[in-house]
């Protein structure tokens, strides 16, 4: 059996390579925790996917959940493991046909919102791409 410590410390390893941070205990530290130690401990680093495609499947999975704070984040974390504004934006539009249309246009909507807050804070100019 898999010993706690281990668990923990190859959960916050996973954590820090997706979204680049430490973990922050939030208004749920005990959950944070459980998260940490089993999706990121344990689910995460199974082997046959890659991190960059279990990203894929979460930011596919917030998306059509339709949550917005875990959608910002996991926006985050795929720019973070260097996918492209188009790989997040063509996700979300093929998920239209899925999800729907509403759920598509809820994403996009998340998406230009955390792309614009990431232009503000680099002084990017994202009409011209500076």
């Amino acid at each position: 059996m898999d010993q706690p410590s281990a668990r923990r410390e190859r959960g916050e390893a996973m954590f820090r390579q997706v979204f680049g941070r430490e973990p922050r205990p939030g208004s749920y530290p005990e959950f944070l925790q459980i998260t940490v130690d089993h999706l990121f401990g344990e689910i995460w680093s199974r082997p046959h996917l890659s991190v960059e495609e279990r990203e894929l499947v979460a930011l596919a999975a917030v998306t059509l959940a339709r949550t917005d704070w875990e959608l910002r984040g996991h926006i985050g974390a795929a720019l973070h493991l260097g996918m492209s504004r188009e790989k997040i934006v063509e996700v979300i539009i093929q998920l239209a046909y899925y999800g729907g249309w509403p759920v598509a246009n809820n994403g996009l909507r998340v998406a230009q919102e955390v792309f614009a807050e990431l232009d503000d804070a680099t002084g990017r100019d994202a009409d011209r791409g500076r």
